[in-house]
């Protein structure tokens, strides 16, 4: 027993004190023997399952503060039901389990927890059951109470837990075998350090989240189930987002936080792949999916597939309506939930979830319902393949003879769009009349239409129904100087659901909508196109990002201009950039020297041999040289004059896709990552959910539309 004691002791000495990182970290408390007893502080567990292995997680201070004043409240404790992490999960108290609110997943075990014991593979502590607990601190009162040490229990697992004295308590689990060798558990196996409180291990307890929300972000994800290189969820990828805007509300607003002028951003994961994968076509797949290279088709036919799915009509109907539906059900659950919300909405996409949300937001109505609410949007030339309105183009072309033959050949509007020259000779119409129609469907296609009425269509008829094929009309603005398609070419012909509510601000991590928008046929975005119910949209992307692709100069396409830079949320630029742009500057300085000194060794070969023109010359080179001095780098160094007239220049305006504002924000890539762009290619397109510049960004065009901004302008 005495080698076993020592063996505790060293134990003891070896085991390590706690580092608190957060508010709620504690220090060891020293406990002499004989002192008064002091009931234990029980603080609440929830049980995770993380890579196979159950951890336990605590709730912050101010939920498990909640739970144990419910758990104290009366009889009826066991049917309360407690909201915890910001309203987005519900304890129930009876069950002690801990159910999701907005998303499906597994409902986690809840404990009130006063007694740990550390772990075996690593050094975390692990609570015991409340049952024996309780047993734990029956025991240790006796002990303090009458000075009585050396306690030994056995909990219903066998396991052996000997109290020597308050500083010294050990753990040791039952060896199988033991009884048939003769030897007694406590003999056997390492001991284990136990504890009484949770303030003597160590471990991260957050104060909690502000009550007040100020705004509601829905976050649509991309391709595949998941979001980032650790192959986590959606729920868990916006989870590090909310973690990190949080903790930027209290670095950059810290101010309007004091003031009680702000609280927190919510943001909710909108999952639409689970819903689209659970029609039967995984199994359809699986049937034609060849046997070989299993691992990598598996992958395909989970993830690159997606950007197929939507481009189908019959699955994108599924995924556009499984977003809107989910996007509206979560509106109105955190609605009921939230009562006393008065904040604004907001959306944000990444990948392929950015482009599910432009076209939803680009087939939205406004509520107001009526032509004039819309005379600033663009009208998209929809065919909607009725004979009144075949007829009555014929007649304003005064071929209204004609229009018998295209009824009995079952030609509308749309098929009359596909019809060649030759098509019209076989159908027996003339030359004459061929050559106006055929002038009438090019004028169509390049005709100005944003001021033209939109035209009749049946009731119910909505922006949804567009055709496949290029015919829509351009559109100009009120000057009528420039020609621009409609942004809704090319569409999959869906009927877009629609949102109950106006989103403020649209927001596209890693965003390819330039790229689709531009395969589809779009060269141009009309400069004073908007979404109809959303003001704002960010496009905001990393420069090694494979995926992402530029909106601007799609509707400025004349100018060239970089994007705008974000800034770090420190507050300046990366050393890294700030060095490049430091040695560029140099090295062009050093360039604008050579040249000016070879160009005076140049004219000094060159200078006439008579005194009286050499004096002369040379007067004329001293006033002439202050002038070629200045205009001749400009020449030489175009790319730096070109940055100088940027930034002296008025800010560039790109329409009113984001109310004038700019759209396109690059994120700085970091130090090792300029080392070798490919290498971190598919990390830039995943590294969004943990950038702290990419989440203030957000915070501040945010909070901005409510008067607040930062403590200190970034630069």
């Amino acid at each position: 027993m005495s080698s076993v004691e020592s063996h505790e002791e060293q134990l003891s000495q070896s085991d390590p004190s706690p580092s608190p990182n957060s508010c709620s970290s504690f220090e060891l408390i020293d406990m002499d023997a004989g002192s008064l007893y002091e009931p234990v502080s029980p603080h609440w567990f929830y049980c995770k399952i993380i890579d196979s292995k159950e951890t336990w997680i605590p709730f912050n201070s101010q939920d498990s503060q909640q739970l144990e004043e419910a758990y104290g409240s009366g009889k009826d404790c066991d049917r309360r039901v407690v909201p915890t992490d910001g309203g987005r999960y519900d304890v129930h108290l009876g069950e002690r389990m801990r159910y999701a609110v907005y998303w499906d997943e597994l409902a986690s075990e809840v404990r009130r927890c006063t007694w740990f014991y550390k772990g075996d593979k690593d050094n975390k502590y692990v609570p015991y059951s409340e049952s024996f607990s309780q047993v734990l601190e029956e025991t240790y009162m006796l002990a303090v109470t009458l000075d009585e040490w050396k306690k030994k229990l056995e909990s219903p697992n066998r396991e052996v837990i000997i109290l020597h004295n308050p500083k010294l308590m050990v753990h040791y689990q039952p060896v199988a075998g033991s009884d048939e060798w003769g030897s007694t558990p406590t003999e056997q196996g390492r001991p284990r350090t136990v504890k009484r409180g949770v303030e003597n291990i160590s471990v991260d307890i957050h104060c909690g989240e502000p009550l007040q929300i100020d705004h509601l972000v829905f976050v649509v994800h991309g391709i595949g189930p998941a979001c980032d290189l650790r192959f986590r969820s959606i729920v868990q990828c916006v989870n590090d987002f909310r973690s990190v805007s949080l903790n930027l509300l209290q670095t950059h607003f810290k101010k309007a936080q004091e003031n009680q002028q702000i609280g927190r951003v919510e943001f909710l994961p909108v999952n639409w792949h689970s819903p689209l994968h659970s029609t039967g076509v995984d199994v359809d797949l699986q049937r034609i999916t060849l046997p070989s290279i299993n691992r990598l088709r598996h992958f395909t036919n989970d993830t690159i597939l997606d950007v197929f799915f939507y481009n189908s009509p019959t699955y994108c109907q599924t995924i556009v309506d499984t977003v809107a539906s989910e996007m509206n059900r979560l509106y109105v659950l955190f609605l009921q939930r939230n009562p006393n919300f008065k904040g604004s909405v907001s959306i944000a996409g990444h990948s392929l979830g950015s482009l599910i949300l432009f076209d939803i937001l680009t087939n939205q109505k406004d509520s107001l319902g009526d032509v004039d609410s819309k005379k600033d949007l663009p009208s998209i030339f929809m065919d909607q393949g009725d004979t009144p309105t075949l007829e009555e183009d014929l007649k304003k072309l005064q071929l209204s003879e004609f229009f018998s033959i295209f009824e009995k050949e079952k030609v509308d509007k749309e098929a009359l769009a596909l019809c060649t020259d030759k098509d019209l000779q076989e159908m027996g119409i003339p030359l004459g009349p061929r050559k106006k129609i055929l002038n009438y469907l090019r004028t169509r296609k390049n005709s100005v239409g944003i001021n033209r009425p939109t035209p009749k269509s049946p009731a119910g008829a909505n922006m949804s129904n567009i055709p496949k094929e290029s015919e829509f009309c351009s559109s100009t603005n009120g000057t009528g100087n420039d020609e621009h398609l409609d942004v809704g070419i090319g569409q999959v012909p869906v009927k877009y659901p629609r949102l109950i509510y106006k989103p403020e601000i649209f927001f596209a991590f890693g965003s390819p909508i330039g790229m689709f928008l531009t395969v589809r046929g779009l060269k141009r975005i009309d400069p004073n196109y908007k979404f109809p119910t959303c003001k704002g949209f960010f496009n905001i992307y990393h420069p090694f990002d494979p995926v992402a692709y530029r909106i601007e100069p799609m509707v400025v396409p004349g100018v060239e201009f970089e994007p705008m830079l974000i800034p770090h949320h420190k507050g300046r630029k990366r050393m890294h950039l700030e060095l490049r742009e430091g040695l560029t500057r140099m090295s062009m300085d050093l360039k604008n020297n050579l040249l000016g000194s070879l160009r005076m060794a140049w004219k000094s070969f060159t200078r006439a041999p008579y005194p009286a023109l050499q004096a002369s010359e040379t007067a004329e080179e001293t006033e002439a040289e202050p002038e070629s001095s200045s205009e001749k780098p400009s020449d030489v160094s175009t790319e730096e004059n070109l940055v100088a007239v940027k930034q002296e220049a008025p800010p560039i305006h790109v329409g009113m896709l984001n109310g004038g504002q700019r759209i396109d924000y690059v994120l700085q890539e970091k130090p090792i990552e300029s080392f070798n762009e490919y290498l971190f290619a598919l990390q830039s397109h995943l590294c969004y959910w943990e950038s702290e510049d990419t989440v203030l960004l957000v915070l501040k065009e945010i909070y901005q539309t409510q008067g607040i901004f930062l403590d200190q302008p970034l630069q």
